[in-house]
């Protein structure tokens, strides 16, 4: 992939204007009861709420609307395990443009159902990022689409930023960020966004302690890779991107690994005290919080909630368990 320089604050502010008659201005929501265990004063930023269910469609809806008409007309691809390939569907189907998308071939049902059914093309491939990488290849190598590379492409990238644009316009200052990291588009997004609106702002990403190269890759300053992926957070799934990376580090980013066990906790107590559905995903986010308080206490905390597509019939199971 073409390298290319990070997002400008101004290019997060374009994006946001881009992608305004499209996207959802999603709901800030507090919760006394969780403030109060969790000894800090959080903002959840609920992407749940977003248009297919995730804030992915900020950073989809923003690349599909930046192209040029004769890339637009060629169509869009990606792979993605779900919430990316949903929303690139979308913003191709809203720009009248067609969408394929790889995806791994255990990708939950639910999200493969909503790709399929916002009228892009599934191709499955095995479940590793080699193979999503190489599949992908073959396929823009064999019908000329445009690569929407679900967290390295710049403008997916400003896109995820405008999440923290609105979050910080609406309660102002906060003195810490927590985002889910996977691929980092999201926390790079908004890390950019919240530095330039906050500058003294924090910036954690929350990671899955069974897919950990984030945390291992800011403790030795390399980036690593995962050989085994092991988690409940079916989004979290994808190495850190190089370009991400290097966005996270400027911007001082530290790392909080979550237990799968605490992360269902988590999801659970946003369902009662929050009374909204999100995914394992979003709920690592709190996890992350509570598992490391010592960062957070006294302190105001802008929190992404980053998707609420939940296979219900697995959550029931691993509930129960």
């Amino acid at each position: 992939m073409v390298d290319f320089p990070a997002p400008t604050f101004d290019e997060i502010r374009r994006a946001a204007e881009r992608i305004a008659p499209y996207a959802t201005r999603t709901p800030v929501l507090r919760s006394r009861s969780l403030n109060a265990h969790a000894g800090a004063d959080i903002h959840f930023k609920c992407e749940n709420f977003q248009r297919i269910g995730a804030f992915k469609f900020r950073g989809a809806c923003n690349a599909v609307f930046a192209l040029d008409d004769a890339d637009a007309a060629r169509g869009v691809a990606t792979h993605s395990s779900g919430n990316h390939a949903a929303a690139l569907a979308l913003a191709a189907q809203l720009r009248g443009i067609p969408a394929q998308v790889v995806m791994p071939e255990d990708t939950v049902r639910v999200k493969v159902e909503s790709v399929r059914r916002l009228g892009a093309q599934v191709e499955f491939c095995e479940p590793t990022n080699a193979a999503r990488v190489a599949s992908l290849a073959a396929l823009v190598a064999r019908t000329g689409a445009v690569e929407v590379h679900p967290y390295a492409h710049p403008q997916v990238i400003a896109g995820q930023g405008t999440a923290s644009l609105e979050l910080i316009d609406e309660i102002g200052r906060i003195d810490a960020l927590v985002a889910p990291i996977s691929g980092g588009g999201l926390l790079a997004g908004n890390a950019l966004a919240a530095r330039a609106l906050c500058p003294t702002v924090e910036i954690f990403g929350a990671e899955p302690e069974g897919a950990d190269d984030a945390l291992r890759s800011f403790a030795c300053g390399q980036l690593q890779g995962n050989a085994r992926v092991d988690t409940i957070c079916d989004g979290l799934r994808a190495d850190l991107g190089a370009r991400n990376f290097a966005i996270l580090r400027a911007c001082g980013a530290q790392i909080l690994g979550v237990p799968d066990c605490e992360t269902l906790a988590a999801m659970r107590l946003i369902f009662e005290r929050l009374k909204i559905v999100v995914e394992p995903s979003a709920a690592i986010t709190l996890a992350a919080v509570l598992r490391h308080p010592r960062h957070f206490a006294g302190k105001r905390v802008g929190l992404v909630l980053s998707g609420g597509n939940v296979d219900l019939d697995r959550m029931f199971r691993e509930f129960a368990r």
